[in-house]
């Protein structure tokens, strides 16, 4: 990639990162500001929580999407590090939206839409990894920091791609760090479990 083609797919990456479905939808669907309500967070978890699975569920499809869009469209046009930067971007669109006051959410969503393009086979093993962690504490934060840890160690395992290697690195590290107000109330045992509003 030169120069040119790296900006234009970190711009296309933020613009479309930047989109705040979890902000629009509960807006649009359950009329309200999902900042004034449950922990304020922009993300799926405190829009299930808020307004109920439904509503949750069109708001994750929303974040999902924007980090499938300039992933693939940066893979289609400059290969494995196209997709990375335009799906690393998207990422921080995501939680630094220019729409928001460059707040947002952590990411989640939008990393699994990334994901799902790059490493689609480490995706289905991250996810079921943190139904099972869900389910078993309904703690939808360690769920998250738990796929974290894992996602460089099982890129290494799976990949031979170092691009790949360096990128899963650095999202481990940045999901960690989004959710650093999290790990203090887990390790205070203060930690909201999942609860789903019923509409």
């Amino acid at each position: 990639m030169n120069f040119t083609e790296l900006i234009f797919m970190m711009a296309i990456g933020y613009m479309i990162g930047s989109i705040p479905f979890s902000y629009l939808v509960p807006k649009w669907m359950g009329r309200i500001d999902i900042r004034q309500h449950g922990s304020g967070n922009t993300g799926t978890t405190n829009v299930v929580r808020t307004l109920g699975l439904k509503i949750g569920v069109v708001a994750f499809l929303g974040d999902f999407l924007k980090g499938i869009v300039p992933t693939a469209i940066g893979l289609i046009l400059f290969s494995t590090l196209g997709g990375i930067i335009g799906g690393g971007f998207s990422i921080l669109g995501h939680c630094y939206s220019v729409w928001l006051k460059f707040k947002g959410g952590k990411g989640i969503a939008t990393s699994a839409g990334v994901l799902v393009v790059l490493m689609p086979l480490l995706l289905v093993i991250l996810l079921t990894i943190q139904f099972i962690i869900i389910f078993a504490t309904r703690i939808m934060s360690l769920a998250s920091i738990s796929s974290a840890i894992l996602l460089p160690i099982l890129t290494a395992l799976l990949y031979s791609n170092e691009p790949i290697l360096y990128f899963s690195i650095f999202l481990a590290i940045f999901v960690i760090f989004k959710h650093k107000d999290n790990i203090k109330r887990l390790i205070k045992g203060e930690e909201n479990k999942l609860t789903i509003k019923k509409k």
